[in-house]
């Protein structure tokens, strides 16, 4: 009987964890005071289930810093400037810089470079994304305009990719997104970790064309500086 009842608290106390886990997972995007899209040009639109709940782009806060941007988020968020596009064979390219890693949240979260971007801001949008975690993972994602994935819901790991020493500790990424022939490839920190054919990404449902808007994409409850997002026609990773 004592056999029957370790067994049965056990299993009860793996069930809570796992509860707590998915809990954690299902983190609530907070509200971020005085937020919205102060830099002249800029815009954003923040994910469709987050809209769903009731979030909108004021919940989220991109300003300047400067010569680069900040952003806290807050509902996950694309930014864009409408000016920014590139086609053909092009690399765009920033640096992360998040100075508290998990300060807004209870597990890691990515940011990034978006490129591709058609019709953003409606339902038919269109974009890919290359984002990194400051735990050593990156994901490549896109919406066509329904989401779909790269390399898996959650990414892969990467030596490239760098890692915090801790909670509340700074890590830097720079993380590069180009295009070029028949490719596209994402580069963090001066390495290749994905590469793509432009035949997996461009079709009915995905991405209408590897040319168009570029900008940046922070997940929920995020914050971390941009510096040095450019674009140079040609393709070359670095």
């Amino acid at each position: 009987m004592r056999s029957t009842r370790n067994t049965g608290f056990a299993l009860a106390t793996l069930t809570l964890l796992a509860a707590a886990s998915a809990a954690g997972a299902q983190e609530t995007s907070r509200a971020v005071a005085d937020g919205g899209v102060s830099v002249p040009g800029w815009t954003g639109a923040i994910d469709a289930r987050e809209a769903s709940r009731g979030s909108t782009l004021a919940n989220a806060k991109f300003v300047a810093e400067g010569t680069g941007f900040q952003v806290t988020t807050g509902p996950a968020t694309t930014f864009w400037n409408p000016a920014n596009v590139a086609s053909g064979d092009y690399t765009v390219k920033a640096t992360f810089t998040e100075p508290k890693y998990m300060n807004l949240n209870n597990h890691p979260h990515p940011y990034g470079i978006v490129i591709a971007g058609n019709k953003l801001g409606t339902d038919q949008q269109s974009y890919l994304y290359c984002a990194a975690y400051g735990n050593g993972n990156f994901i490549v994602r896109a919406f066509g305009p329904q989401p779909f994935q790269m390399n898996g819901g959650r990414g892969e790991a990467n030596a490239a990719v760098h890692k915090a020493a801790g909670p509340g500790q700074p890590v830097t990424q720079e993380i590069a997104m180009s295009v070029k022939g028949d490719q596209v490839a994402c580069s963090i920190n001066g390495t290749v970790v994905g590469t793509y054919s432009k035949s997996d990404l461009v079709a009915p449902g995905k991405l209408s064309s590897t040319d168009g808007m570029y900008g940046i994409r922070f997940a929920h409850n995020t914050e971390a500086t941009v510096t040095g997002l450019t674009m140079t026609p040609g393709g070359g990773s670095k």
